[in-house]
């Protein structure tokens, strides 16, 4: 029977990662690592079979599990961020010798889920935790199968997470308006309950007050996350005499495309009347006249992070405490804010 990488990570004593980022030639690996890497190899006899990993070198399966619990957030608008998602697993799986599912749930109750999954030959869940609370996640971690769950962030929560780092994005947009001269900043929360439209809400409230701005309630406006449904809510606000400050900063693109919309109806031009940066740095962003600021994090790091976290999970000797990695963001500066307008005195 052949060696497979399991069996070389085992014999050296490093992760199967480790083995795959060796024998694909790949930086960052020690030489002595490389070197009792390579030993091992030679010892058990094991040759890698090119660039891609063969059925004899294939350590497992994962699996990753997209979840459109209401679908408010997770739908056809972003497909393109979960497709960001699948690439960097993907890579990452393939190069660390598993292979990997993707499996879509609409409109099921976790608890159903959870059932469909007892007993499932996979080695490790990924799941897609945008649309989940933190009832939903502790039913999943029910399994005994390795969990690290990506787009969603508990801190007091027993569980391994992948997440963009919302408080360093919302800094970055906060400090890029006062660099710009304005104070009257406002926010165009979501009304949908997820995890990050909350920590985003929350760190413009911290982000305001530590940069020394004052603002209004009516300042913070709720819409839905849809884009139809951002337009319908701004529409009707608008309608309802709602003020625009001199910018706003929006929970995420679907959302500032839908509100822009609305705007426009009413004839308030972007940037000339209003500022607005959005947030995920959606294909669309870049082509709207005009184009979006926004904020980019990449999607493709944070899955390669997961693959990277479920592969030690799998290897380990022993229970590992919890892993939590945030990601960082980029603004990603476009055509959406102008200085402002100095007023004669």
């Amino acid at each position: 029977m052949s060696s497979t990488v399991k069996d070389v990570a085992k014999l050296a004593g490093v992760s199967a990662t480790t083995v795959s980022l060796v024998m694909n030639g790949k930086s960052g690996i020690s030489q002595e690592t490389r070197t009792r890497v390579m030993q091992a190899a030679k010892t058990l006899k094991y040759s890698q079979r090119g660039s891609k990993t063969t059925k004899d070198d294939a350590q497992g399966t994962l699996r990753f599990l997209k979840i459109a619990k209401h679908g408010h957030t997770v739908n056809r608008d972003h497909n393109t961020f979960i497709s960001d998602y699948i690439d960097g697993m993907s890579r990452e799986a393939s190069a660390s010798g598993y292979k990997l599912e993707i499996v879509s749930f609409e409109g099921e109750p976790v608890e159903s889920i959870v059932s469909s999954l007892v007993g499932t030959q996979v080695d490790g869940l990924i799941v897609l935790g945008t649309e989940l609370t933190e009832q939903d996640i502790r039913l999943l971690k029910t399994l005994p199968t390795p969990l690290v769950v990506i787009d969603s962030f508990f801190d007091v929560l027993d569980c391994n997470f992948v997440n963009m780092n919302n408080k360093d994005a919302v800094y970055k947009i906060i400090a890029y308006f006062v660099e710009r001269g304005f104070k009257n900043i406002g926010f165009i929360a979501s009304n949908v309950q997820t995890v990050n439209f909350q920590l985003r809400k929350e760190a413009f409230l911290e982000g305001m007050k530590a940069f020394g701005l004052g603002f209004s309630t009516r300042d913070i406006v709720t819409v839905d996350s849809t884009y139809d449904g951002a337009y319908q809510d701004m529409l009707a606000k608008l309608n309802n005499g709602l003020v625009v400050p001199e910018c706003y900063f929006c929970t995420n693109d679907i959302i500032t495309y839908g509100c822009i919309k609305a705007l426009r109806e009413f004839n308030v031009r972007i940037p000339q009347d209003v500022s607005v940066i959005g947030f995920d740095n959606l294909p669309m962003s870049a082509t709207m006249d005009p184009a979006l600021t926004t904020i980019d994090v990449s999607k493709t790091k944070i899955g390669y992070l997961a693959i990277r976290l479920l592969d030690e999970l799998i290897n380990a000797q022993e229970k590992q405490p919890p892993v939590k990695i945030l990601v960082g963001a980029n603004l990603v500066v476009r055509d959406s804010v102008a200085l402002p307008i100095i007023k004669n005195s």
